[in-house]
Order: C-alpha cells, then structure tokens, then sequence
C-alpha cells in the first residue's frame, strides 16, 4: 500500500468536510460576525485579548497538538493502519471538529466561560462541581504526564532545551513588538520566524545538559510563571511563533512523503487484541487527539474563547485546526507502519526511541528525500515536537488554573475569597501535577488519563446538546457522537478498572471507578435536562 495514498485521501476528505459541513456548522450555530464577543466586551489585558486569526489559529493548533497526535496513532499502529486510518479521518470530520468547534461557540455564546460553567447553567450546580472537579484531576495528570516527558526530552536531545527556552524569550520579544512597539504583524512574523529558526540553530551549537531533578524544577517554575502572565506577552506570541514550525514540518513531510513515496509494510489489519486491550474499545481511547480529545474543548473555551475577535473565526480556528491535527495523525500514523513490525516494536522498547523517535525518524526521511541532511532534518521534527509538548504543558497549567478559580470562586464551603487569585490557583495546580510527577505515577496513569480524556470530550458535547435543545436548535450532529464516547469510555474504563484489580493496583482501580461515578452521574443529569427540552 502506497502511502502517498493515504495522505491524498485524508487531504481531499479534509478540505471537502471543511467547505461544506463546515457551512453546515455555521449555519446550525447561528454564526454572526455582528454578535460581539468576550475578547471585545470583556477585555480587560491579561486573559480576554482580542487576536488576529492567524495569531489565534496559531495559539490554538500549538495547544491541541502537542505530542498526542504523533503518541496515540504510533501505539494505535499495533492494531493495523486500516482501522486507525478509519478513525482518524472519521473522528476528524464529524466528531473531533464537531467538539471543537461546538465547545467555542458555546463558550462565547456563554461569556467566554469555560464547559464547566454551560453545565451549570444548563444542566445544574451539582453537575458542575462534579465536571470541574473530574477535571481539574485530569489537567494535573497531564501536566505531570508533560513535565516528565519535557524533561525526559532534554535530557536526551539537550539541543531541544537550549532552543526551546530561546523561545520563550523570543515570544515575549516577539509580544512586545506587536502589542506595545506596534510593529505590523506581517513584519514581526517574518523576523520572528527568522529568529525562530536562529534560535534552532543556535540549541544544535550550543546543548545544554542538565540533571532530570533540575529540569523539572525550572519546568515547574516555568510553567507557574506562564500561566500568571497575560496571554498577549507569552502564551499567544509563543504559539504563533511555534506554529510555524509544526507547519514547516508538516509541509516538508508531506511534500517529501510524494518524493520518498514509502510503502506501508503493516498489514490493513493485525491483531483485535494488544497488551493494552481488545480493539473496542482500546482504538478509541488511544488515538484521541488526531481524531477527537476532550482536552480539545478545555482549550476552546478556556484560553481561545476569550481571544476570538469575531464569531466567523471560530470555523478556522476550531473546526479547521482538528483537521490539520488529523493530517499530523495521518503523517505519524505512516512514520510506524512503513516499519517491519518487529523493527516497530523494538523501536517502541528502545531507549531514545518510543514513539517521538519513531516520528522524528521517519518525517526527517521524508525531508531528507528533498536533500536536506538526515540527522539535522531528524532532529529538527525532534526539536518541534518538544516545542509543542511544552506549548501543551503550560496551556494545561492555565486551565487547571481557571477552573480552580471557577471552582472555589462559587463554592460556598470555601470561606476565604482571597485563594480565588490567579496566583493561588496556579499554585495549587502546579503542586498538585509535581506530586504525581516526583511520585513515579504519571507514566501509569497515562492510559486512565487517555480514557478521562475521551470521557471529558462526551461531557462536553453533552453540555453543548443540553443548550441547543433548549433553544430549539436540532442536535443529532452532536448526540450521536455523544452517545458512541460515552460507550466507547465507560467501556475502555472498566476494561482497565478490571485490569488493574488483576494486578492489584488499587490506586488506578479506585481512580477509575471514581471517573465511572462521575460520569455515570453527569450522563444522568444531562439526560434529564435534555428530556425537559423535548
């Protein structure tokens, strides 16, 4: 099987859901550039900051990426490329985009609150708390998750250190220029990218090498001080700037992809049942991110809705970037099937291989067939997937951060308002995500996170049902995708709540039968909102 075919595939799919439900989405949802939105009305220089599109579709793309559209394809990949492929494509168009870009629209609709906050309004306190406490959990697991594999990164590639804290000094640089300096954008992005690319060079020349325990420490620092920060200073110029590497390299892949033209050696389809489960409902909670990932709607209506200028916008930035996130997934998807599968394997066991190895590896061949040198193209792709796992690992830290202040900002059983600050609640956030990260947990939580993750995406389209119905709007794009998450992580969590009894890890069994209550009820509650809307 030809893989060029896979990627013209996954292309003309994209931008034919994108031109037309795409249109259908803007109609169901009323989109009207007229209605203004929290950036303008509720601006205040910190955290409502009206962006350009490219700036917000930046900022959005570099904070749902991360590393999880090239981790869950690449694990995925044990099943067979076919049904992964399957998913990726449909996941994209009609359910991850969906969820995307409903979870936007329903944030602005909502003031720029948060999922957290429409659940109240629509379905009840009790059901918010619950939400907001199901996933504050889930936010600290994957800062802890991030933080260890940052520092686990720069251990190995020390390059990657050097040039992504370059970064962030060049962001804060590149946000001064635009917002204070008034420089146009046009021509801070070109010296930025330009001096993005120096700032690569620069980390190839000059590593620096540092203990696992000091990393941590200075990621731990770093990520409370971006989340602190308004978001014109650090976190939007930073992602803008780091979109253009996951551009280039996707771009690059893709155009080397049809000069290498590899072939997938996997078969369509290998086993129904790997070591981390049977097909259903395993497939679905690995692949997330490249086809549908809770965490996705934590970003919408956290940090983008209050940077929408205008409701038109929401298309790009919410359903356009998943797609361009399922092309991520295609191209990762490629890197581990054009293997033989006891080379996958191994690939997956070795040190300073696993799945990023395996991505690098295989997008700087691909660049290298357009006569780039190999090591330097392979350590470029290593470079821009460190960038935007640490893009991944404060933008989590500032929605743990929100929806700690939401939490204790309403709650009646805390009697002292002061906590309810931005530093406090980064405070909490960060130190409860070190906890799990020093305690040696975070990698075996990270496949009960994968089910939380899908099962905060249900939720969210739960929520988002709930206000359709109650304006009369018709809901059967959402519900159907609803109901098959709901199925699909109910599912995947008692497979892993039974696993973990056999293997009495009675930490991970009494964190998942907690998620399983936590659902079990919110599915209630919404289903009771939803049959008062009929």
């Amino acid at each position: 099987m030809q893989a060029v075919v896979l990627v013209l595939i996954a292309i003309v799919l994209f931008a034919a859901g994108y031109r037309y439900y795409g249109r259908f989405l803007n109609r169901r949802f009323k989109i009207d550039d007229k209605r203004p939105t929290p950036a303008h009305t509720d601006a205040d220089g910190v955290d409502f900051v009206p962006a350009r599109t490219s700036v917000l579709l930046g900022h959005h793309f570099a904070s749902i990426a991360g590393a999880g559209p090239i981790l869950g394809p690449v694990y995925a990949a044990a099943f067979g490329w076919l049904p992964v492929f399957l998913w990726i494509i449909i996941g994209s168009l009609l359910l991850g985009g969906v969820h995307d870009f409903s979870a936007l629209v329903a944030s602005i609709r909502h003031g720029g609150r948060s999922i957290g906050e429409v659940i109240e309004t629509h379905i009840g306190l009790s059901g918010k708390r619950l939400f907001l406490v199901f996933t504050w959990f889930m936010l600290i697991l994957v800062v802890a998750v991030f933080l260890k594999a940052v520092a686990a990164t720069f251990i190995r590639e020390p390059s990657a250190a050097t040039s992504s804290f370059l970064f962030i000094a060049l962001a804060v640089l590149f946000g001064l220029a635009v917002y204070r300096w008034r420089l146009p954008l046009w021509a801070a992005t070109i010296t930025g990218v330009t001096l993005l690319f120096l700032c690569v060079l620069f980390g190839l020349k000059f590593p620096v090498s540092l203990s696992y325990e000091i990393w941590m420490v200075l990621l731990l620092g770093y990520i409370f001080v971006a989340s602190v920060t308004p978001v014109w200073i650090l976190l939007q110029p930073r992602d803008f700037l780091n979109s253009f590497l996951l551009y280039f390299m996707l771009i690059g892949g893709v155009v080397g992809l049809f000069v290498a033209r590899p072939v997938l050696v996997f078969p369509a389809v290998t086993t129904f049942n790997t070591s981390v489960g049977p097909l259903f409902p395993m497939l679905f909670v690995t692949v997330a991110c490249g086809a549908i990932s809770g965490f996705h709607a934590l970003v919408s209506s956290g940090t983008t809705a209050k940077q929408l200028s205008r409701e038109r916008d929401a298309l790009p930035v919410g359903y356009g970037a998943m797609l361009i996130e399922g092309l991520l997934a295609v191209l990762a998807l490629i890197t581990a099937t054009m293997l033989i599968r006891s080379d996958y394997l191994s690939a997956l066991a070795r040190e300073g291989g696993g799945p990023i190895g395996i991505f690098s590896r295989g997008i700087g061949g691909f660049m290298a067939a357009l006569g780039l040198p190999l090591e330097g193209a392979v350590t470029f792709s290593a470079l821009a997937i460190s960038a935007f796992a640490l893009t991944s690992l404060d933008t989590a830290t500032r929605l743990g951060r929100f929806i700690f202040q939401e939490f204790v900002g309403r709650s009646e059983a805390v009697r002292f308002k002061a906590i309810n600050n931005r530093y406090i609640g980064t405070l909490v956030t960060v130190g409860g995500a070190a906890l799990f990260a020093f305690s040696g947990t975070g990698d075996t939580l990270w496949p009960l996170f994968g089910a939380s993750n899908q099962l905060l995406a249900a939720l969210a389209l739960l929520a988002v049902t709930v206000w359709l119905s109650q304006s009369k709007t018709q809901t059967g794009f959402l519900r159907l995708p609803m109901i098959l998450m709901f199925c699909v992580t109910l599912a995947a969590l008692g497979s892993l709540v039974y696993r973990n009894v056999l293997a009495s890890n009675w930490v991970l069994s009494a964190m998942g039968l907690l998620l399983l209550a936590v659902a079990i009820v919110l599915a209630v509650q919404g289903g009771k909102a939803l049959r008062r809307t009929t």
